[in-house]
Protein backbone atom coordinates (compact mmCIF):
# COMPACT_ATOMS: atom_id res chain seq x y z
CA UNK A 1 0.00 0.00 0.00
CA UNK A 2 3.10 1.87 0.07
CA UNK A 3 4.44 1.60 -2.62
CA UNK A 4 1.01 2.81 -4.46
CA UNK A 5 1.08 6.25 -2.45
CA UNK A 6 5.00 6.73 -3.41
CA UNK A 7 4.11 6.46 -7.04
CA UNK A 8 6.28 8.90 -9.11
CA UNK A 9 4.94 8.05 -12.10
CA UNK A 10 3.45 10.89 -14.61
CA UNK A 11 1.81 9.82 -18.06
CA UNK A 12 3.52 11.39 -20.99
CA UNK A 13 1.45 13.71 -23.57
CA UNK A 14 0.41 12.69 -26.62
CA UNK A 15 2.07 14.86 -29.05
CA UNK A 16 1.55 13.38 -32.50
CA UNK A 17 1.16 15.37 -35.41
CA UNK A 18 3.02 18.57 -33.98
CA UNK A 19 0.14 19.42 -31.00
CA UNK A 20 1.58 21.38 -27.97
CA UNK A 21 0.16 19.65 -24.73
CA UNK A 22 -2.38 22.02 -22.49
CA UNK A 23 -1.66 22.16 -18.94
CA UNK A 24 -4.42 22.12 -16.28
CA UNK A 25 -3.67 21.85 -12.56
CA UNK A 26 -5.00 22.86 -9.66
CA UNK A 27 -1.15 24.69 -8.79
CA UNK A 28 -1.96 26.92 -11.67
CA UNK A 29 -4.96 28.61 -10.26
CA UNK A 30 -6.26 31.91 -11.19
CA UNK A 31 -6.52 34.44 -7.61
CA UNK A 32 -10.50 33.28 -7.58
CA UNK A 33 -9.65 30.14 -6.85
CA UNK A 34 -9.93 28.52 -11.18
CA UNK A 35 -7.82 26.44 -13.04
CA UNK A 36 -6.17 28.57 -15.59
CA UNK A 37 -5.39 26.23 -18.68
CA UNK A 38 -1.90 27.40 -20.28
CA UNK A 39 -0.33 25.97 -23.45
CA UNK A 40 3.30 25.04 -23.61
CA UNK A 41 3.61 28.59 -26.47
CA UNK A 42 3.12 30.60 -23.04
CA UNK A 43 6.64 29.14 -22.16
CA UNK A 44 8.22 30.44 -25.57
CA UNK A 45 10.17 33.21 -23.44
CA UNK A 46 12.14 30.28 -22.16
CA UNK A 47 12.39 28.19 -25.07
CA UNK A 48 16.02 29.51 -25.83
CA UNK A 49 17.44 28.73 -22.18
CA UNK A 50 20.60 26.20 -22.72
CA UNK A 51 20.15 23.12 -20.58
CA UNK A 52 22.51 20.01 -19.95
CA UNK A 53 20.35 16.94 -20.47
CA UNK A 54 22.39 13.45 -20.12
CA UNK A 55 21.03 10.15 -20.70
CA UNK A 56 23.58 7.62 -17.83
CA UNK A 57 23.58 4.69 -19.75
CA UNK A 58 25.16 3.12 -16.35
CA UNK A 59 28.40 3.81 -13.97
CA UNK A 60 31.91 1.69 -13.54
CA UNK A 61 34.31 2.43 -11.04
CA UNK A 62 37.96 1.98 -12.36
CA UNK A 63 42.06 3.38 -11.54
CA UNK A 64 43.33 6.20 -14.12
CA UNK A 65 45.76 2.95 -15.19
CA UNK A 66 43.07 0.76 -16.37
CA UNK A 67 41.22 4.36 -18.18
CA UNK A 68 44.44 4.57 -19.96
CA UNK A 69 44.81 1.43 -21.17
CA UNK A 70 41.26 1.22 -22.96
CA UNK A 71 41.37 1.57 -26.67
CA UNK A 72 38.61 1.32 -29.46
CA UNK A 73 36.47 -2.23 -28.91
CA UNK A 74 37.02 -2.27 -25.46
CA UNK A 75 34.22 -3.31 -23.59
CA UNK A 76 33.25 -1.54 -20.66
CA UNK A 77 30.88 -3.23 -17.60
CA UNK A 78 28.50 -1.42 -16.25
CA UNK A 79 26.28 -1.59 -13.01
CA UNK A 80 23.10 -2.06 -14.73
CA UNK A 81 21.76 -4.96 -16.63
CA UNK A 82 20.78 -4.90 -20.56
CA UNK A 83 17.10 -3.90 -20.71
CA UNK A 84 17.17 -1.79 -17.22
CA UNK A 85 16.03 1.38 -17.44
CA UNK A 86 18.15 4.81 -17.96
CA UNK A 87 18.20 7.92 -15.42
CA UNK A 88 17.51 11.45 -17.83
CA UNK A 89 19.63 14.13 -15.79
CA UNK A 90 18.46 17.76 -17.12
CA UNK A 91 21.15 20.40 -15.30
CA UNK A 92 21.99 17.48 -13.13
CA UNK A 93 18.87 17.01 -11.67
CA UNK A 94 17.03 13.33 -12.13
CA UNK A 95 14.13 14.24 -14.11
CA UNK A 96 13.05 10.76 -15.98
CA UNK A 97 13.87 7.27 -16.84
CA UNK A 98 13.50 6.18 -20.30
CA UNK A 99 15.13 3.39 -22.31
CA UNK A 100 17.71 3.48 -25.70
CA UNK A 101 16.00 3.17 -29.14
CA UNK A 102 17.40 2.98 -32.41
CA UNK A 103 15.30 5.60 -34.45
CA UNK A 104 16.62 5.73 -38.44
CA UNK A 105 20.08 4.51 -37.52
CA UNK A 106 20.53 6.45 -34.47
CA UNK A 107 20.32 6.18 -30.85
CA UNK A 108 17.59 8.03 -29.09
CA UNK A 109 16.49 7.78 -25.55
CA UNK A 110 12.44 7.72 -24.66
CA UNK A 111 11.00 8.55 -21.73
CA UNK A 112 8.85 5.97 -20.46
CA UNK A 113 8.54 7.54 -16.69
CA UNK A 114 8.79 11.41 -15.25
CA UNK A 115 10.29 11.44 -11.80
CA UNK A 116 8.72 14.22 -9.53
CA UNK A 117 10.83 15.61 -6.54
CA UNK A 118 9.42 18.02 -3.79
CA UNK A 119 10.87 21.48 -4.19
CA UNK A 120 12.08 22.90 -0.74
Amino acid sequence: MAEEENNTEVPLPNLEEGALPTVEEDALAASDGEPVNRAAADLEAVFDVPVKVSAVLGRSRMEVGELLRLGPGTVLELDRKVGEAIDIYVNDRLVARGEVVLVEEKLGVTMTEIIKQERN
